[in-house]
C-alpha cells in the first residue's frame, strides 16, 4: 500500500473527524518522496515521535513511522536545533511520519484505554471521561474484587511498575475508569461518578490531598506505558489485515 492508501485505512477506523478538538494535526505529518506510488513494506510504530525514534525506524528498515505524539500539534515551528534534528532524520531517510493522538486514545477497541480496559477484562464498559468535549476514556466493572496493588499489577505489563499508588478508597475495588497519559486532573470526574479506583499515566503533587479527601484508590501508572497499548494493537491489525511487516521501536521514558 501506499502512504496515500494506508491514509485512508487508518482515518477508516480511527475516525480522526471525530475529535477536531485535539490539537495533534493526525494523520500525515511528513511525507515521503513518492508519497502516491511508493509501496510502504514496513512500518515501524512507537510512542513519541523524535531523533532516536526516526533512526532506530530507519535502521529497522521502515517506510513509515507511526506514532500517538507526533511532531507538529497546531501551531508554527521552524526548524532549529532538537526540532531540526528531529525532522532531518526522517527527510534523510525518506521515512514518512503519521501521527495519531486523541482518535488512538478514544479507540474501541484498538486505543490506549479500551486497551488496559481489555487487560482487566472490565465487563460493561462505556466511554468516560471529557476534555475538550471529547470523551477520551472508557469505564467498566472488573470480574472479579482486586486489592489496589492487584489492580496496578494486572494493568501494567510483566516487568512494569506504576509511578505512584495512591491506595485512599475502598479496600476492594469493583468499579474502575480509565484516562491514559496525562490526564491526572479528570480524577475527579472518576469522582464524580462514584468509581472505586481511577487509573491514569501520570500524577501531580497538588491532587494528593484531593484523592485523599475524596476517598478514592488512584493509579499512576506511567504516561509512556499506558500509551504502548494503542500503536501495539495498531501494529497488530496491520500485520493481521494488511499482511505489512511491522516493528515496534521501545522507548521507555520512566515518565
Amino acid at each position: 500500500m501506499t502512504l496515500k492508501e494506508l491514509d485512508e485505512y487508518f482515518k477508516s477506523f480511527l475516525h480522526p473527524e471525530n475529535f477536531s478538538s485535539d490539537p495533534s494535526r493526525n494523520g500525515i505529518q511528513i511525507q515521503n518522496s513518492e508519497a502516491l506510488t511508493k509501496e510502504i513494506k514496513k512500518i515501524a510504530f512507537a510512542v513519541d515521535a523524535c531523533q532516536e525514534s526516526a533512526l532506530k525506524a530507519a535502521e529497522e528498515g521502515a517506510d513509515l513511522l507511526f506514532v500517538h505524539h507526533g511532531l507538529f500539534w497546531g501551531g508554527c515551528e521552524v526548524l532549529t536545533g532538537s526540532f531540526y534534528k528531529r525532522i532531518a532524520a526522517f527527510i534523510k531517510n525518506d521515512l514518512a511520519l503519521y501521527a495519531m493522538h486523541i482518535p488512538l486514545d478514544a479507540n474501541n477497541p484498538c486505543g490506549n484505554n479500551y486497551g488496559l480496559a481489555t487487560r482487566l477484562g472490565l465487563k460493561n464498559t462505556e466511554t468516560f471521561g471529557q476534555w475538550r468535549g471529547m470523551f477520551l476514556g472508557v469505564k467498566g466493572e472488573l470480574s472479579e474484587l482486586l486489592s489496589v496493588d492487584e489492580l496496578a499489577e494486572k494493568v501494567l505489563n510483566p516487568g512494569e511498575m506504576p509511578l505512584c499508588i495512591l491506595p485512599f478508597g475502598k479496600e476492594k475495588i469493583r468499579t474502575v475508569g480509565i484516562i491514559s497519559g496525562g490526564a491526572d486532573d479528570d480524577v475527579g470526574q472518576a469522582v464524580e461518578e462514584g468509581l472505586d479506583a481511577y487509573i491514569t499515566g501520570e500524577i501531580s503533587h497538588q491532587l494528593y490531598h484531593f484523592v485523599k479527601e475524596s476517598k478514592i484508590n488512584m493509579i499512576s501508572a506511567g504516561h509512556y506505558q499506558t500509551e504502548t497499548v494503542g500503536v501495539n494493537l495498531v501494529a497488530k491489525k496491520v500485520r493481521e489485515e494488511l499482511n505489512i511487516e511491522t516493528v515496534f521501536i521501545d522507548i521507555p521514558t520512566h515518565l
